[in-house]
């Protein structure tokens, strides 16, 4: 049951971040610098904090 579980979080946890990175490079230029203060293309490093830890 533990490698079951393991890979089931595995998995959603890749999931949360290919979604995470997908919707932060995605975001218009504009709203991710001026508003939010990110670059666009930092989206794996952001993705990989806010999933991974």
């Amino acid at each position: 049951m533990t490698m079951i579980n393991t890979l089931r979080d595995r998995l959603a946890k890749r999931a949360a971040y290919a979604r995470t990175r997908r919707a932060i490079a995605n975001l218009p230029t504009g709203l991710a610098v001026e508003d939010l203060g990110i670059y666009p293309g930092d989206a794996r490093q952001i993705a990989t904090r806010a999933v991974y830890g």
